[in-house]
C-alpha cells in the first residue's frame, strides 16, 4: 500500500487569520420610496432575511 496510509502522525498547530470575506445577503427595510430604501439599507438598517453564499475571500493576515 502506498499513499496517506503510512505518512508519520505530524503536530499540528493553530493559526490565527484575519478574512476579508464577500458575502451576497438578501436584506428587508420598510420605507416610502425605493430611494428612502436605498438609503436606510446603505446606512446599515433593516433587517437580514438570508445569508447568503461566499463569493470571494481572501487572506489578510495569518499568525502563528
Amino acid at each position: 500500500m502506498a499513499g496517506a496510509a503510512f505518512k508519520p502522525n505530524r503536530t499540528r498547530k493553530m493559526f490565527h487569520a484575519t478574512l476579508h470575506v464577500t458575502r451576497v445577503e438578501e436584506w428587508s427595510v420598510e420605507a416610502e420610496s425605493l430611494e428612502e430604501a436605498r438609503q436606510l439599507l446603505s446606512n446599515g438598517q433593516g433587517e437580514r432575511s438570508h445569508v447568503g453564499q461566499c463569493i470571494h475571500c481572501e487572506v489578510a493576515t495569518i499568525e502563528e
